[in-house]
């Protein structure tokens, strides 16, 4: 069994669990739920700003504890004071130390798109995410067949939401639809050993369609890498435990973001 197989069967039952503790007709009274969202895309066409998706997360599967004592209010604002175009915040707890009101808190004080990051294997996470006021979702090829992608990327549609799809090799690219999809990420780190290839966007950008908004992410640490990665097709950079593992992940992200001026 692959970390993967393991995350997936974890989500499942915790899934299960907050069907009944939560149900959907709950989540769709939320006062976030029927909010116009931020859109990711138009954040990262703006040529004004640099494209940086700056992520919060406390820990990782496969590096353990980054930042466990985070502060997501301090850390998140300033990110966006720093400049990022928008943030991704972590919301499994399991694998990812998630605290149960990180997205809310990050929420509440920063007005631009936020991405919820988590695996996504079932429409009422969908419902789930617009109660909680995400404004983009993302779907992980990897965890999904073409037909799952397929559908939860048209239920997201459906109320609101945008879609960020992550691929990481070319049967992904040519096995799964983007009709519904708005960004394409390609992961750098390999999902089923967890190593990290900064090379693979790049080889695999040009297989993508034009018209399709391509995110590097994963293990990107520098202006010039960044740059790298804008000459080969890329719009946008999401970048996390870069910031997360220092002292002061908002100070990292400004030092980053004026290297690229």
């Amino acid at each position: 069994m692959t970390i993967l197989d393991s995350i997936k069967q974890h989500q499942l039952k915790e899934l299960a669990l907050q069907k009944v503790l939560n149900p959907i007709h709950l989540l769709e009274k939320s006062a976030l739920f029927n909010t116009v969202p931020i859109s990711l895309k138009k954040a990262i066409l703006n040529l004004e700003q640099n494209g940086i998706i700056a992520e919060f997360k406390r820990k990782s599967p496969s590096k353990g504890a980054i930042n466990l004592n985070a502060d997501v209010k301090n850390i998140t604002t300033g990110y966006i004071d720093s400049g990022a175009s928008a943030l991704s915040i972590l919301t499994n707890h399991h694998f990812f130390g998630a605290q149960i009101d990180d997205f809310k808190i990050a929420r509440t004080f920063n007005n631009c798109p936020i991405l919820r990051k988590d695996f996504m294997l079932d429409e009422y996470q969908i419902i789930e995410s617009k109660s909680m006021g995400a404004d983009v979702i993302l779907l992980i090829a990897k965890m999904l067949s073409p037909k799952e992608v397929q559908k939860l990327a048209k239920t997201a549609k459906d109320i609101g939401l945008e879609v960020f799809l992550e691929l990481q090799n070319q049967e992904e690219i040519d096995r799964y639809p983007f009709d519904d999809v708005d960004l394409v990420g390609i992961n750098n780190r390999n999902l089923n050993t967890f190593k990290v290839d900064p090379e693979n966007s790049i080889k695999l950008a040009q297989q993508l369609p034009s018209s399709i908004l391509k995110i590097a992410e994963s293990g990107i640490e520098s202006a010039k890498t960044i740059q790298t990665l804008k000459e080969n097709g890329f719009n946008g950079f999401l970048i996390g435990e870069y910031f997360m593992r220092t002292d002061n992940p908002a100070e990292k992200c400004h030092e980053l973001i004026q290297q690229l001026k």
